[in-house]
């Protein structure tokens, strides 16, 4: 009896507490949810005040809901956490064997990887990488290798994509794999000349060039501005599929995909770039991954020649939210990975120890993760599921960390919301992370409004409006939030 009563208490103090949640819903979101492009369509809500706990605005706050690159932000909070602003990733060019005195390296020459997703990045300042380890082999003497440049990128496991991405996905650059090497974000530009409409574009070259790659070509050209393309093929594979349509008349045509295994590429570019120097190499380039398929994977003593650094963990994480970066995003949770204790015999992929890591964190640290159900740290898998309720918690925690907030870009001024709420009282004073797939909108971040700070996060799944009419929709949403 005592026990019944125990629990109909709980019930009923749980009803209570929910029950101002459910009233404090802006108008704006009821005439959304009424629209005939919304039916079945999932919305969640809730906005705090984190100077006083009041929670201004909230709808289905624990609802296990799909956030797309949102999921960013728990990404880089948990990382700054555990790794902290400073924190800097390393690649180090090393070799086995013997310098001879007349320069042979009677060796392999090395790169080791150490997770750095930044290597030759098109969003970080160059640095000049390949021209310190042409420096420092030179420095040491070697003129010529008797024996191959090998990448070994172990750092991370060799399952660079997760599970639970869509096919679609795989062989574009925003699915690009994740893994302990990693160069010019894993990309390359694929070149087309167009012809009329109806046509089949020509394919030029690829930039970097990627030995080996073949493309099966599917498209045609259309009388359109912009492309609509895919670029389909697997994790190590060197064959790619093009399908959809490019614009017709066209001298260059640019679309961006996947390079299939970047530490291979590496190996391959620095051979290239010492031949380019007059040092040649006797064997051909590998990495890990085949040499062990082949039992031939060198174990002999290793001596260092140089240490490339990345920028600091700080900088990256600015990378990940403004440019929304999946390859930075997926790196930093394999990086959190590492810390997960194994169990004897235990066979677990970087990317699920990193999930477990960040699970652990936060609990550890009061925020419910019963919501929390993800597979990846960049938030391109569909299934992963958030809820409102757990990110609010997240970001209350991060509220005074000047660096996480200074890593969410600006509505109406910059990153992938410079367009959001352009030109509105909260232009400039609302910090948000987007998210965006099919059929799903999602903002989340802080609003500095009135001399106070909240915390927001608001979902949209399974919308059948366009890009730019949900996008008003949440506007109107926040505006009204914010009188």
């Amino acid at each position: 009896m005592i026990r019944l009563f125990a629990i109909a208490l709980t019930l009923a103090t749980a009803l209570v507490a929910q029950a101002p949640l459910k009233a404090q819903v802006p108008a704006a979101a009821k005439t959304l949810l009424k629209m005939k492009e919304t039916r079945g369509a999932t919305f969640s809500m809730l906005v705090r005040d984190l100077s006083t706990g009041r929670v201004v605005a909230a709808y289905d706050t624990l609802r296990q809901v799909t956030p797309a690159s949102v999921l960013k932000l728990v990404t880089t909070a948990t990382a700054l956490e555990l790794l902290g602003p400073d924190y800097r990733f390393g690649t180090t060019i090393e070799h086995d064997g013997t310098i001879l005195p007349d320069g042979t390296l009677d060796g392999n020459l090395f790169i080791r990887g150490g997770g750095d997703p930044s290597l030759g990045s098109g969003h970080i300042e160059p640095t000049g990488f390949l021209e310190e380890w042409l420096a420092a082999i030179k420095k040491a003497g070697i003129r010529r290798i008797k024996g191959s440049v090998i990448a070994d990128e172990r750092f991370f496991d060799e399952e660079g994509i997760s599970p639970k991405w869509l096919y679609e996905d795989m062989g574009s650059y925003y699915g690009a794999g994740c893994y302990g090497i990693s160069a010019v974000d894993n990309l390359y530009r694929l070149k087309l000349k167009s012809y009329g409409v109806g046509t089949r574009p020509d394919i030029l070259s690829t930039d970097p060039e990627i030995p080996g790659l073949q493309f099966h070509n599917h498209l045609t050209t259309q009388n359109r501005s912009t492309d609509s393309t895919l670029i389909l093929g697997a994790p190590f594979a060197n064959e790619r599929y093009l399908y959809g349509a490019v614009p017709a008349n066209r001298q260059q045509v640019v679309i961006k995909g996947d390079i299939p295994d970047p530490a291979l590429f590496l190996a391959t570019y620095l051979t290239e770039a010492l031949q380019e120097q007059g040092i040649q190499t006797t064997g051909k380039p590998g990495d890990y991954r085949l040499l062990k398929e082949e039992k031939h994977w060198p174990t002999g003593k290793r001596v260092e020649l140089v240490t490339t650094w990345s920028p600091p963990l700080s900088e990256l994480i600015r990378v990940t939210n403004f440019a929304s970066h999946n390859l930075f995003a997926d790196a930093l949770l394999k990086t959190l990975g590492r810390q997960y204790p194994l169990k004897e015999g235990e066979r677990i992929s970087y990317f699920s120890r990193g999930v477990e890591i960040v699970r652990r964190y936060w609990k550890e640290r009061g925020v419910d993760t019963s919501t929390l159900w993800i597979h990846d740290g960049s938030g391109l898998a569909m299934a992963d599921k958030i809820s409102a309720a757990f990110l609010i918690g997240v970001l209350e925690r991060m509220a005074d960390n000047d660096v996480f907030i200074a890593s969410i870009p600006k509505a109406g001024i910059s990153g992938s919301v410079r367009n959001f709420l352009k030109k509105t009282k909260l232009e400039g004073v609302a910090r948000l992370k987007s998210g965006s797939m099919s059929r799903v909108r999602c903002y989340a971040g802080y609003v500095d409004y009135g001399k106070k700070r909240y915390a927001v996060a608001l979902f949209v799944n399974n919308h059948a409006l366009t890009g730019s009419q949900i996008n008003q929709r949440i506007e109107r949403i926040l505006l009204e939030t914010f009188k």
